[in-house]
């Protein structure tokens, strides 16, 4: 964790370029053949930098409820493409920040968590509601609008003082963010960071999470 304001990292998308991976020789190639430059590489590897992921991203309006703009993930996760290229985000940031672990919050954190934990060829742990975890576990509760939630993770999820990155879809309001890095602290371990595919901020969640390095992938004003 790192004192004063929450650092901020987004992406900025442009026009696709005909890049393709070579995983065996880890080079760029341009389609037809002709190697580039490592100059020309991003973090490592030819990234689609310019792939759009808020396009992949399906707005329902009035969903749950009357006046309420449900971003749909599901279409981002059925295309490839773009969950390959949302993950290998994560993992670039994650590697900079010599990640040891990856803690997924339920529950769609997992869906993100898992693949980037085994990108980084690290561990993953699941924070979860109560009595979904087998073993014996810490716990936090939190204030919703009207009630309480919990979460919960297991006391043996991780090492004291491994680096760990926090993974869930969406930042809304932080307080299930918040939350699940109370748990974190409890174990003795260092939030190295927290990743989102998505932040809503009119919400100003991140105002709840100052302090702590912070990415978000795709933004929303409304």
């Amino acid at each position: 964790m790192t004192q004063g304001s929450a650092k901020v990292h987004a992406f900025v998308s442009y026009k696709k370029p005909r890049l393709l991976w070579n995983t065996a020789s880890s080079l760029c190639y341009l389609k037809g053949g002709r190697r580039l430059p490592p100059a020309t590489k991003v973090a490592g590897f030819c990234r689609l930098h310019s792939m759009n992921l808020k396009d992949t991203i399906r707005v329902v309006p009035d969903f749950p409820k009357q006046g309420i703009s449900f971003k749909d993930i599901t279409t981002l996760l059925r295309d490839a493409e773009a969950l390959r290229h949302a993950v290998r985000l994560m993992a670039d940031y994650a590697r900079e920040r010599k990640v040891d672990m990856v803690f997924g919050v339920e529950s769609r954190g997992f869906i993100l968590g898992a693949p980037l934990a085994y990108e980084l060829g690290v561990g993953f742990a699941l924070i979860r509601k109560p009595g979904k975890l087998p073993g014996e576990v810490l716990r936090v509760d939190y204030a919703l609008e009207y009630g309480t939630d919990a979460l919960e993770i297991h006391k043996d999820a991780v090492e004291p003082g491994a680096r760990v990155l926090i993974v869930d879809d969406l930042l809304a309001t932080g307080g299930t963010i918040s939350a699940a890095a109370q748990l974190v602290n409890k174990l003795d371990a260092e939030i190295a960071g927290i990743a989102f595919l998505i932040e809503l901020e009119f919400l100003k969640g991140r105002d709840r999470l100052q302090g702590y390095d912070i990415l978000t992938l795709v933004q929303y004003q409304d």
